[in-house]
């Protein structure tokens, strides 16, 4: 395969929920922040092929075919390469452990001959600090079958090469070759210097125990629907985004991937957004994995307990830190998309629809997961008066547009599920809330987006106040009206708006989140989670052929494992980082309701 070639979507992901490794499909790992997501890259080839870092291990078999898949129900990776005179599989990953488990972070790559003979090639070329090269590499032996390397560097990570074979030392880099028989398995670790030497059995043990965690948490899914594989799938690419010292749940495992090719629209996405993760809380709700939604709420709580006045960050460091401002690194770029930069300036800017995300989380939450504690309903409080205070105010738009502030429909929109969701909450718990004000402000707003953002001319929503075409445009960020429950799903005016959307954004079934001139060059492709967005609207709207025929193409549109970028170019080709939370859990919302509107006499308009 020829490396400077691949694809973002020849990949499939690892993680142990402290990071997130990429593995392509010719074996190399090209991708790896260490020890945490939002650490800095150890490999990065998918960045830079040059100067990026990577961990390879590739068999000598020329013209091999090459299958990628994750074991079943496990976030564990098998590789294999298949030729006439051998077969070798890779399985690769990031064990779990479990709660008392205080063992290092690990990366595990096992290469078993299944069979004839064969020659397997390593390098680990690891790049620390976004692309910087260690000073040397260093190998020691203890007399056993354990072969020993370590990277110079402050850093630190060592390698170990377990069974037949041994590492050289080549400049900053560890290499092997190593001569494998029919039946012969060999266990490449990396982890930090200080981890505990590990015999066969020691490894066999980790290796089962993590594909049993992995099971068992994926058969905790209520979903028994038509798409069972690819929902689960999702789910588990929810999961590897999740932090469990944290709670946290990540937007994306990647930064840098380019949102349109050779641009400047690469962004980091190794934060957590308070909207993105809120979305996800839902998804991870209906399929029953309370733990993961409560342990983000009680995440989320705790920044808004932090704030006196109930303004919350667009988005945290995983621990809950400030997210860095944007820099500059020296690498090439993905396809010489540049620059790159880590940190994130959407951070400072005023966005009102994440209150609503938020609340809506929390009222789910509370429906479904453990009652709200009373500090978290204060600072809920805090947040809604907020949201009373400045909902007619503009702000910067769920699509973070690096420009003046508008008047946004969808900021309105979520304004006022903010406050839906709070005074339901109060009412269904018996909570103190200043009811009258908040029931009068969610009228209010409810009255300013009939009277602000329906034209009577063109018979449809706008997605922005003013006289501008970009204002008078639709976005897809208006399918989110009848999913919040804002407007009927088969209102004549809401399927005018979806007509146009259908006719403006959509491109066989993939929907752009918009086709404006947004100040920055190079075109975006399809939106993946407008596009399964516009699935679900399509059913809830009683087209369920239609809903279902674009749901079917859109699954073909993920990767070979299951998993989808950001967007999607009009070649097909992923674009953006990778994989996406947002993109997933759209996902699993579409296959949840057209599930049941195709096994009902028809769409449930409120279900």
């Amino acid at each position: 395969m020829d490396k400077a070639t691949i694809s973002i979507a020849d990949h499939g992901a690892i993680g142990n929920l402290e990071t997130v490794a990429l593995v392509d499909t010719a074996g190399t790992i090209d991708y790896l922040c260490w020890p945490c997501l939002d650490s800095a890259s150890v490999f990065a080839r998918l960045l830079d092929t040059e100067t990026g870092g990577y961990f390879a291990a590739e068999p000598d078999l020329p013209g091999a075919n090459i299958v990628q898949m994750y074991l079943p129900e496990t976030n564990i990776l098998l590789t294999r390469w298949m030729a006439d005179a051998a077969s070798v599989d890779l399985i690769d990953l990031m064990p779990v452990g479990n709660d008392a488990d205080d063992a290092p972070s690990r990366l595990v790559r096992r290469l078993t001959c299944t069979r004839g003979s064969a020659t397997v090639r390593v390098r680990c070329a690891p790049r620390f600090d976004y692309g910087v090269v260690g000073r040397k590499a260093s190998v020691t032996t203890d007399g056993t079958d354990v072969s020993r390397g370590r990277f110079d560097h402050e850093s630190g990570l060592a390698l170990a090469l377990h069974g037949a074979g041994s590492l050289v030392a080549d400049g900053c880099d560890l290499t092997a070759e190593i001569h494998l028989a029919e039946g012969d398995t060999v266990s490449l670790i990396l982890s930090n210097p200080d981890d505990v030497s590990l015999d066969t059995d020691a490894l066999d043990a980790i290796v089962e125990r993590d594909i049993a965690y992995w099971r068992s948490w994926s058969r905790t899914s209520r979903y028994r629907g038509r798409w069972r594989e690819t929902v689960e799938r999702s789910a588990m690419a929810l999961k590897l985004l999740t932090s469990r010292k944290h709670g946290s749940i990540a937007a994306a495992a990647t930064f840098g991937l380019p949102e349109a090719p050779g641009g400047v629209r690469n962004w980091d996405y190794r934060a957590t957004w308070i909207r993105d993760s809120s979305f996800t809380v839902y998804a991870l709700i209906r399929l029953g994995y309370q733990e993961e939604a409560v342990g983000f709420l009680h995440w989320a709580m705790d920044r808004a307990q932090a704030c006196s006045k109930g303004h919350l960050g667009v988005m945290y460091a995983l621990d809950g830190g400030e997210i860095a401002d944007e820099r500059k690194l020296d690498l090439r770029g993905f396809g010489g998309a540049a620059p790159i930069v880590v940190g994130n300036e959407a951070k400072d800017q005023t966005q009102h629809d994440i209150y609503g995300a938020l609340l809506d989380a929390t009222y789910l939450g509370s429906k479904y997961g453990e009652a709200i504690a009373h500090d978290s309903w204060v600072a809920i409080g805090r947040i809604v008066d907020q949201v009373c205070d400045t909902w007619a105010t503009p702000d910067s738009g769920i699509w973070e547009v690096r420009g003046p502030k508008k008047h946004y429909l969808h900021s309105r929109l979520m304004s006022w599920v903010a406050i839906d969701r709070a005074v339901r909450l109060a009412q269904k718990r018996s909570l103190p809330a200043p009811l009258v004000r908040w029931s009068e402000t969610r009228t209010a707003i409810h009255d300013d987006i009939w009277a602000q953002f329906w034209d009577d001319d063109l018979g449809r929503f706008v997605r922005a106040i003013g006289d501008a075409p970009e204002d008078k445009a639709v976005d897809g960020a208006l399918l989110m009206m009848p999913l919040v429950r804002f407007i009927g799903a088969t209102d004549p005016k809401w399927l005018a708006t979806l007509k146009a959307i259908g006719e403006d954004l959509s491109d066989d079934g993939q929907v752009y989140r918009y086709r404006i001139d947004d100040g920055l060059p190079g075109q975006e492709g399809t939106f993946v989670a407008c596009s399964f967005w516009y699935v679900e609207c399509l059913a809830r709207a009683g087209r369920l052929d239609e809903a279902r025929l674009n749901f079917e193409k859109l699954l073909a549109h993920a990767n070979h494992v299951g998993l989808f970028a950001e967007e999607i170019a009009q070649d097909g080709s992923f674009l953006g980082n990778f994989p996406q939370g947002f993109s997933h859990l759209a996902l699993i919302s579409a296959a949840f309701y057209l599930d049941r509107a195709l096994d009902s006499d028809g769409p449930r308009e409120w279900a």
